[in-house]
């Protein structure tokens, strides 16, 4: 069977049972996603030991370290699948919610109701426990999913997939519900995109590169989540032991994901107090610094920083650090090189950071926290399939209530229109 065929075989049989999945209920969902999760911990030793072949092409590639880590499994990390989907199995269901009621003058009843999309084409780069919690998503919203990762999680994404499809075995939920794309070519994608009367949504996560192509080349409608670059900005009026927490949590905690700081910017009247000890210690951590030129005049030896480093993701441990006159300047860098991702200001000044959060134009806008908090498990939405940084639909993380739309249930006692 050519590509081609296959692709349209997996799209068509979604999108069968997606009806369905509508009508599944609560409880049958939970079921399975507890179920499901109770194998992934089950399967821990064969997950880690198919996980092993993806590190081990990883490791003779050469990938990053940060790439290395966002590809890696082991007891933990498998646990916090599993925990996400008990979690996801906690929230409440969507499907079915009373948004709106209107009572018309002609006595039509009107009633707005939270429904499922229908099928959602998840592609996806890296990480391994997207499947799972991609997967979990869209079955508690009642949606059919189909799974796209990438070469570099191949084994791991299909061994995942294989101990989920297994539980779901146990359920009522139909299991063409769930469908996984092996293919590692990405020619498999582009058929993927051309299929609009199969699919209802698509949500891309990875580089720029892929959602680029994918927003370019979709007949679908895409759900995009583009770049992560975040900005912390320390504001005149910051308490700068705060502050650095915040920037050293913001970029090194975990500095591969959408959701790290990829540009520190620091006002003036502090620049010389606090910069100094915040980079020097940001250095000790591996972390290379590239500064704009006030920053190069305070501390000595950094590598410049450019016009395209002000507008690049790093991922990994690459910092952007600008020295600015003010607020107003700050929330200027922001809006024209960030990708409207997440941004934070860290001040005591609760006027200055009302303004902040009202002209940044950004998913999450925070004020004395870092970004790493946006994120679907910290909102308590469970998890989510993404940051949309779209302002279309859904915005943010996208979780349960992202994977629905909605329709109007009518009811009347005989009225015609005159």
């Amino acid at each position: 069977m050519s590509l081609s065929a296959q692709i349209l075989k997996i799209a068509k049989a979604a999108k069968k049972v997606s009806y369905q999945m509508a009508l599944v209920s609560t409880s049958e969902k939970n079921r399975a996603l507890l179920l499901m999760a109770n194998a992934l911990e089950a399967q821990q030793s064969y997950l880690i030991k198919e996980n092993a072949k993806d590190l081990s092409v990883a490791s003779k590639a050469n990938y990053s370290k940060a790439l290395i880590d966002r590809l890696t499994l082991n007891p933990k990390r498998i646990s916090a699948m599993a925990d996400g989907l008990r979690e996801t199995a906690k929230l409440k269901d969507p499907v079915g919610q009373l948004l709106e009621t209107i009572k018309r003058p002609n006595g039509l009843l009107i009633k707005k109701i939270r429904v499922p999309l229908g099928v959602v084409g998840i592609i996806y780069e890296s990480r391994p426990n997207v499947t799972a919690d991609c997967a979990a998503l869209c079955l508690k919203s009642g949606n059919a999913a189909i799974l796209k990762g990438g070469r570099e999680a191949i084994f791991s994404n299909m061994a995942i997939f294989k101990v989920l499809k297994s539980a779901l075995k146990k359920t009522k939920i139909p299991l063409d519900a769930l469908q996984l794309i092996e293919s590692t070519d990405r020619a498999a994608v582009h058929e993927l995109l051309k299929l609009d009367t199969h699919l209802d949504v698509i949500v891309p996560r990875g580089g720029e590169d892929l959602i680029r192509f994918v927003a370019e080349n979709s007949s679908i409608p895409v759900i995009k989540h583009f770049q992560g670059i975040c900005h912390v900005y320390v504001h005149a009026k910051a308490d700068l032991e705060m502050a650095y927490e915040i920037v050293m949590n913001a970029k090194l905690q975990k500095p591969g994901v959408c959701n790290a700081m990829e540009t520190l910017l620091v006002d003036r009247t502090v620049a010389k107090k606090f910069l100094p000890s915040m980079i020097a210690d940001l250095q000790r951590a591996s972390c290379e610094i590239r500064g704009d030129a006030v920053t190069r005049t305070i501390v000595k030896g950094l590598k410049q920083a450019t016009e395209k480093d002000w507008r690049t993701e790093y991922l990994d441990l690459i910092l952007s650090v600008r020295v600015v006159e003010n607020l107003s300047q700050a929330i200027e860098h922001i809006n024209t090189y960030g990708s409207h991702h997440s941004d934070t200001i860290v001040t005591k000044d609760k006027s200055r950071a009302q303004k902040f959060l009202d002209a940044i134009d950004s998913a999450c806008v925070y004020v004395n926290a870092s970004t790493r908090f946006t994120d679907g498990f910290e909102f308590g939405f469970g998890a989510e399939v993404g940051i949309s940084t779209d302002k279309l639909h859904v915005r943010g993380p996208m979780a349960l209530d992202g994977l629905t739309s909605y329709k109007y249930e009518i009811y009347g006692n005989g009225q015609i229109r005159q």
